[in-house]
């Protein structure tokens, strides 16, 4: 690919590129087992738990579940992004990528776009999966209504798709796998829940704007003081922060450095 190609041209080529190499790569397919079995696993665990209650739930909605089998499978979408962004830094494989693609705004939106897309898609499917698994496990005691249905995975793929935004600015920032996955998830888990314990205001406030708090809430509901206007907010602050300042550095600096 040379400079001069016309970039919608140069873009659908990087796209295919991006691609064939994210599925060319085992860590990707181990990230998704790794999201499959959490999700998959938990629906599964669900619906027989109900299945097998001397009072099963009747009528409830399988849906429930995917809610609370998001919040473990989404580490391993963030990992697989995190790993698509950054391989290339640890093999020096980013050289030749630039070469191939001169265009660094074209790679940037290339690679982001193929990985945070691939991660939201493959989560959304297993969410779905999950929700399947359990109503087949506990039927005839649940239900599985449609317009629910549209709504928890709605919700699930905004959280997805911010969180894997977020995982993909930081790989690209961070230019370390170790570097971006610590940091995503102090982000993502630790701090929001460590900081309410130590007890001070600012302490809550500072765990309130960060973006673990806005998916649990999305989620699961269990963030006091949250509103699902902030949640969304702060979500989509973090995934437009974090890739703007991706793609800042990667167009400003040295990508071997």
């Amino acid at each position: 690919m040379t400079a001069t190609a016309a970039p919608g041209r140069a873009f659908a080529r990087t796209l295919a590129a991006e691609w064939t190499r994210l599925w060319t790569v085992r860590t990707s397919w181990w990230f998704l087992a790794a999201a499959a079995v959490a999700l998959v696993g938990i629906g599964a665990i669900a619906g027989f738990d109900a299945a097998s209650d001397p009072t099963p739930p009747e009528g409830d909605p399988a849906w429930g579940v995917v809610s609370i089998a998001a919040m473990p499978g989404q580490f391993a979408l963030l990992g697989l992004v995190v790993s698509a962004v950054t391989a290339d830094y640890a093999t020096g494989g980013i050289v030749p990528a630039l070469q191939w693609t001169p265009r660094r705004g074209l790679l940037f939106a290339a690679r982001t776009l193929v990985a945070v897309a691939t991660a939201t898609c493959a989560g959304v499917l297993l969410a779905l999966v999950s929700a399947v698994v359990a109503f087949a496990a506990a039927s005839p005691h649940v239900t599985l209504p449609l317009d629910e249905g549209l709504e928890v995975l709605g919700t699930v793929a905004l959280v997805f798709a911010c969180g894997t935004a977020l995982a993909a600015g930081l790989g690209f920032v961070l230019r370390n796998t170790a570097g971006a996955l610590v940091s995503v998830f102090l982000l993502m888990l630790v701090l929001p829940i460590l900081l309410p314990q130590f007890g001070y205001s600012w302490t809550d406030a500072v765990a309130h704007v960060l973006p673990g708090s806005g998916a649990a809430f999305l989620l699961l509901g269990e963030v006091p003081g949250m509103t699902e206007g902030s949640s969304v907010a702060v979500l989509l602050g973090w995934a437009v922060g974090a890739l703007v300042l991706g793609g800042w550095r990667l167009l400003r600096t040295d990508a071997n450095r």
